[in-house]
């Protein structure tokens, strides 16, 4: 099976994720530890996926005891995620002010957290401020404001423990845009054009500069006032800079455009809208920002800030780039999740396809996991991929010691083990905590989810050793190689479970009686299969939700 370097690597982590996984390896688990260790690979995906693919395949067909021997053959560093103290801010005098800009398409995603995180520990490291402002300028057809992410945010900001001490809405802050936009005609920065976005886009590239940039001061203030009454789209106000900069995308970029869409929370009361990079230089002056902490794909927006600044002679705010985080194994899109919404094929926003926090909180993902698995990245330029596996690992780490474990069987085949003794048998809710115990009455009769195959031993956990449906002894015999597997007696004292699942589908099953003593919001291991959060009690049924392996 080794038969190269990269091999070599897909194997030593399907083995360590297998011996994690009760001898089962995950896919994206194993395929984000190899794109950490070699990014590079990534330029290949489709046959690097495949391969780990194949792997895995094998590494899950073996028994145990052959992964265990050949786990052993590779060592692994003990990595310690610690969570570093982050490095300290620079160009540090007076008051930490900081601030996060959501746009409000939708709540808070995990891909948003961390900026959110980032920011909120600098403010509290220097006991400073963190400002929330929602950045509610109208946006575009393709990417509009959602009414709901008004709440939506701060609520999952809170869930997070982020600490904003005050909140401000740019849609509140229009008359103070206008104001510095009509200071930059009369300063000769800024001037209404007409051109098309064709037109345009064709002169930025050619760096030619348009007959709008020429017209005079007074008509320019002139125009700008008629833009209040002018058709939608039929001019733009830009900003002068020069047309020799080696990015087209700056030279004489649009800072507020006409528009007729209704706004969610101002309704039609504005029609001349900045676009963010001209607001953010605004706001982050008058609003005293002092560091701000954004994405380095925000760099062109960074430019036009300290370009802004520079006119207007105000200090340049520090400004810190982070590389992207791409977290391996889920689909972040805000833009999907609110067409799934809408369409009513997502239960809501807090549904686990959306990933977003309120999601994360329904599952009994812990906010001071989420908080962890950002700040593990530190801050860096540097793009990394991350397996979600990562968050969950952090989670796992707070919710192990406390989660009581009860039997579930999904999908259950009902058998018969011949000879089986009647027995009462106690299972303790916790392995390793005294948490009590739960009591089963078994005879005959059983509920299993395995498929069970023949000539093969298997152990129920807690009660016996049986090879074809027949009953060998009740005593843990190591000689006889046994599967473990859980197990429910048939009775009628069983309850209904519903699990929904972080793929949207839904898992049924039965769950053992002291089930019905779990409190609504209580997180719970059903043993051999995954952890899970009690969302609702009916009268015939428990429904959870996942929270993960």
């Amino acid at each position: 099976m080794i038969n190269s370097d990269k091999t070599n690597l897909i194997l030593k982590y399907a083995l360590k994720n297998a011996s994690e996984y009760k001898g089962k390896a995950n896919f994206n688990s194993v395929l984000g530890k190899v794109l950490q260790e070699k990014p590079e690979l990534k330029q290949n995906i489709k046959e690097l996926a495949k391969e780990v693919n194949n792997i895995i395949k094998k590494v899950n067909s073996m028994k145990l005891e052959e992964q265990e021997k050949l786990l052993k053959k590779y060592h692994f560093k003990e990595k310690k995620v610690e969570h570093k103290i982050l490095p300290e801010l620079p160009n540090v005098s007076g008051k930490v002010v900081t601030r996060i800009a959501p746009f409000p398409s939708g709540p808070l995603h995990i891909g948003n957290a961390r900026q959110a995180v980032l920011n909120d520990e600098y403010s509290k490291m220097y006991h400073g401020k963190l400002l929330l402002v929602i950045d509610d300028t109208i946006g575009s057809k393709e990417k509009s404001i959602e009414k709901d992410a008004y709440k939506l945010i701060p609520q999952g900001l809170k869930w997070l423990k982020v600490k904003f001490h005050k909140t401000y809405y740019k849609s509140s802050r229009l008359k103070i845009y206008y104001k510095y936009a009509e200071e930059l005609i009369k300063r000769g920065k800024a001037y209404v054009c007409f051109c098309s976005p064709e037109l345009l886009r064709k002169n930025r590239v050619n760096r030619i500069e348009c007959n709008c940039r020429h017209d005079e001061i007074e008509n320019n203030l002139l125009n700008w006032k008629k833009m209040f009454k002018m058709p939608a789209e039929k001019a733009t106000l830009r900003i002068k800079t020069s047309m020799e900069h080696p990015n087209p995308a700056f030279r004489d970029r649009v800072i507020f455009r006409i528009t007729d869409r209704e706004h969610p929370k101002v309704k039609k009361k504005y029609r001349v809208w900045p676009l963010l990079d001209f607001s953010w230089a605004i706001d982050d002056y008058l609003l005293g920002i002092t560091h701000i902490i954004r994405g380095k794909e925000l760099m062109i927006e960074s430019e036009m800030e300290r370009y802004i600044w520079n006119i207007f002679n105000w200090p340049s705010r520090e400004i810190i780039h982070t590389g992207l985080i791409q977290i391996f194994g889920i689909k972040l899109s805000k833009s999907k999740a609110k067409q799934e919404v809408k369409s009513g094929k997502y239960l809501g926003w807090d549904d686990p396809r959306t990933f977003s926090l309120q999601s994360l909180k329904r599952r009994g993902i812990r906010p001071e996991a989420v908080r962890k698995f950002c700040l593990s990245f530190g801050l860096t330029q540097t793009e990394v991929t991350a397996p979600i596996e990562n968050l969950y690992m952090e989670n796992k780490k707070i919710i192990d010691k406390i989660a009581r474990r009860y039997f579930v069987v999904f999908n259950p085949k009902k058998i018969n083990i011949e000879n089986a003794p009647k027995l009462k048998v106690k299972a303790p809710l916790h392995p390793d905590y005294n948490y009590g115990y739960r009591s089963f009455n078994a005879d005959k009769e059983f509920y299993v989810q395995d498929n069970l195959k023949k000539n093969k031993n298997y152990r129920f956990m807690h009660l016996f050793n049986f090879i074809n449906n027949k009953f060998i002894s009740k005593e843990l015999d190591k000689n006889l190689n046994a599967t473990l597997i859980h197990w429910l007696p048939v009775s009628k004292d069983l309850v209904k479970i519903k699990v929904l699942m972080n793929d949207g589908a839904w898992l049924n099953g039965l769950g053992e009686s002291d089930l019905k003593k779990v409190k609504v919001d209580q997180i719970v291991q059903f043993e051999r299969n995954f952890f899970a959060k009690l969302d609702k009690k009916t009268k015939n049924e428990l429904i959870f939700w996942f929270s993960h392996r």
